[in-house]
């Protein structure tokens, strides 16, 4: 690289560890420069298209990127990312808003964390049975995994004929560095209160006893996510079986599988609902806040992601490296 690339390089990467340390810091004072300049919840609502009836309306929510809780202390380069609290937060607010009469979301993910996946599973249930409102989902270029998992209760699946969605399974990944470190004649020294108590750990082979732990485990969840499937689509758990082996399919693949319940976009989404409802209502977006720290962060998101070596030490900085298990396509 130039000598002027090495010092923006440079330059970046000290900005990431700075924002690092003083991650939790900048959070609290983030929330409270939103609440002086933005919206009361941290998020605004926009309406998208407006309809005949100005009292009621349909709200759009869209999750887009990993499922994954981060507690919502993101860093401030990743204003725009997934924040698993905030939208759990959308869909209780939609619920419990008497003006608004269906929700639609809008999924672009390849699936996450399995609690994470629940947890929106449960709350779009709640809205459905708890309020008695519709819930639509309309998928975008990928709703794989644990994006079909939220998708499963759903009174209506629409997705793009090129929509990449299925992989339905569970998946829990590590990597063994200890041939590496002995090459290097480097040693581990662990000491630990019980056999499995540094099971899936990087710097020995897993055990035949470690594996069948860890396949009961995979089991189980992917046991629940049969079971969501079955009572979400109708179908017997023999059925979902045939279907969740990991593999992908296509919306127009998905659709011959009844997977999912219409081909279409989001425009197409909506038109149905409206249809559905018997009304023209407007449409409401729930986006994020332009507060002060939030239209910094999202400058400071533009500057990494312009640098693909800065947004990789990024991501391998903040990320969260222990192995959970995942409703994830991994590609």
């Amino acid at each position: 690289m130039s000598r002027k690339r090495w010092l923006a390089l440079i330059a970046a990467l000290m900005l990431v560890v700075a924002a690092v340390g003083v991650n939790v810091a900048t959070s609290q004072a983030g929330a409270d420069l939103d609440r002086m300049f933005g919206s009361e919840h941290g998020w605004a609502e926009r309406v998208i298209e407006q309809g005949d009836d100005f009292g009621n309306s349909i709200v759009v929510l869209e999750l887009n990127g990993v499922i994954q809780d981060t507690g919502d202390a993101v860093s401030i380069f990743d204003a725009q990312g997934y924040r698993h609290q905030a939208f759990l937060s959308q869909i209780e607010h939609a619920a419990k808003d008497s003006s608004v009469q269906g929700l639609i979301i809008r999924v672009n993910t390849p699936g996450g964390g399995v609690v994470e996946s629940a947890e929106i599973h449960e709350k779009i249930v709640e809205v459905q049975e708890e309020y008695n409102k519709p819930v639509y989902i309309s998928m975008g270029s990928m709703a794989a995994s644990g994006g079909y998992y939220i998708a499963a209760p759903a009174d209506k699946i629409v997705a793009s004929p090129q929509t990449i969605t299925g992989s339905l399974g569970v998946i829990m990944e590590s990597i063994n560095i200890a041939e590496l470190a002995e090459n290097y004649g480097i040693k581990f020294n662990t000491i630990k209160s019980g056999e499995y108590k540094d099971i899936m750990s990087a710097t020995r082979e897993m055990t035949e006893g470690d594996r069948a732990i860890l396949q009961s485990l995979i089991d189980e969840s992917y046991d629940e996510f049969v079971r969501i499937i079955s009572e979400g689509r109708n179908m017997s758990e023999n059925e979902v079986r045939q279907l969740a082996d990991g593999r992908i399919y296509t919306g127009n693949q998905a659709l011959e599988i009844d997977l999912v319940d219409e081909l279409g976009s989001l425009d197409d989404t909506i038109a149905m609902m409206r249809e559905d409802l018997g009304a023209n209502y407007s449409v409401i977006k729930y986006e994020a806040d332009t507060g002060l720290y939030s239209l910094f962060s999202m400058t400071a998101a533009k500057m990494l992601s312009s640098n693909n070596e800065l947004a990789s030490i990024e991501q391998l900085i903040t990320e969260r490296r222990a192995p959970t298990l995942k409703y994830l396509y991994t590609e």
